[in-house]
């Protein structure tokens, strides 16, 4: 048995058909009136996940130096795991320094920090960089490649598999545009990755002395309003690809295009969807999961009730000027008695449209609620005579 504790009916302006036709309808419009000269291409919503546009989205393709976008959030995981840390130096090998394509020109046998070497490879996009760091974490690329493919897996990126660190061609090794924009959401998730990826020029200074001048790839964040980050790659394989953020307004968009036919296009096609996502929709936060919904009795508890919240944010995107109602409604447990722990599970959080439930989620407490000790009890009993 389950009571309603709370009931939010709030009138927001939204798109008129379910969440779960959400995705398919857009899709379909997008194709009618959209459409991207390259191989393959998607563009999502990233607070709510929601495909926007897609073509051709899950065929696999190589993508050249967009591969190192899964080196960068490796490198970060390991930093915030206390595994790494920025000033931290890594000696190069003769292996590394020896990557052709995009570089840095790191010498082989010297000592380099771990934020120049980020830095040159969310900037540059050197692929000496990327296998120096590759080989810090590791101890060799081979074994850094096994760590990419686990964690593609945790990640869900079913139609993706890395054979190096740095994307240059080899045999077996592809992703989608789908898989991109999920490993690109990923990356967004990390705040320190933003004091990179906006740089526009800079200098890498070797050990020697010399210099080596560092410019951004990703053209978009100096000329499209808004982009902060992103990813390019271009071999001959490939094609050019690009994947991109930005954001407007509160609103941020991620654009993916694969294969397209020179540089100049594959930033038109990625600008093309930016601009036609920021034109056409627009996003709601419905449930902030920093935001108490209500105050649930407890029981064996100093305190009579506690805050609950929701376990996750939960996002809506809709096409600007259409509208729909949704409701947030919160059921509780019958009883709730402690002792709780935080984020422990009290009832549910449904959003409905139309009267049709689109999402579940946990309620949950949002701090440990200790039991009520025997003495503490006694001195209520007494209090209360």
């Amino acid at each position: 048995m389950k009571k309603f504790g709370f009931a939010i009916f709030c009138g927001i302006m939204c798109i008129a058909c379910a969440l779960s036709s959400f995705r398919i309808d857009f899709a379909s419009a997008e194709s009618a009136d959209l459409s991207v000269d390259a191989k393959s291409a998607i563009l999502i919503d990233y607070d709510s996940g929601e495909v926007l546009f897609e073509q051709n989205p899950d065929e696999k393709v190589q993508v050249a130096s967009i591969v190192k976008l899964m080196t960068i959030l490796l490198t970060f995981e390991e930093i915030e795991a206390g595994n790494l840390s920025l000033d931290e130096m890594l000696t190069t090998t003769e292996n590394a320094s020896s990557m052709g394509g995009s570089q840095v020109f790191i010498d082989p046998f010297v000592d380099y920090s771990v934020e120049d070497m980020l830095k040159s490879v969310i900037v540059a996009s050197a692929n000496d960089a990327s296998v120096a760091l590759a080989e810090k974490i590791s101890g060799t690329e081979e074994a850094f490649v096994k760590k990419m493919n686990q964690r593609a897996k945790e990640l869900g990126l079913n139609d993706t598999v890395y054979v190096n660190a740095s994307g240059l061609p080899e045999p077996g090794q592809y992703s989608t545009a789908r898989d991109v924009a999920k490993l690109t959401k990923e990356v967004l998730k990390i705040k320190d990755y933003f004091n990179y990826s906006t740089i526009w020029m800079d200098k890498l200074t070797h050990p020697s002395g010399r210099e080596t001048e560092v410019v951004n790839t990703n053209k978009l964040i100096r000329y499209f309003k808004g982009c902060d980050g992103g990813k390019t790659g271009s071999t001959d394989e490939a094609g050019y690809c690009l994947t991109a953020t930005a954001e407007r307004g509160g609103m941020r968009l991620i654009a993916v295009v694969l294969g397209a036919k020179d540089a100049t296009l594959r930033f038109n096609e990625t600008s093309k969807l930016l601009t036609y996502g920021f034109a056409n929709f627009e996003n709601k936060q419905i449930i902030s999961s920093g935001e108490s919904l209500i105050e649930a009795e407890i029981l064996r508890s100093k305190v009579k009730t506690i805050p609950v919240y929701a376990a996750e944010d939960f996002y809506v995107v809709s096409r600007k000027g259409d509208g729909a109602q949704y409701a947030v409604t919160v059921e509780i447990d019958e009883k709730i008695c402690a002792p709780l722990a935080s984020g422990e599970k009290v009832g549910t959080v449904s959003i409905s449209k139309d009267g049709v439930i689109i999402k579940t989620i946990d309620a949950i407490v949002g701090t440990d609620v200790p039991a009520i000790t025997y003495g503490e009890s006694l001195k209520e009993i007494i209090k209360n005579w």
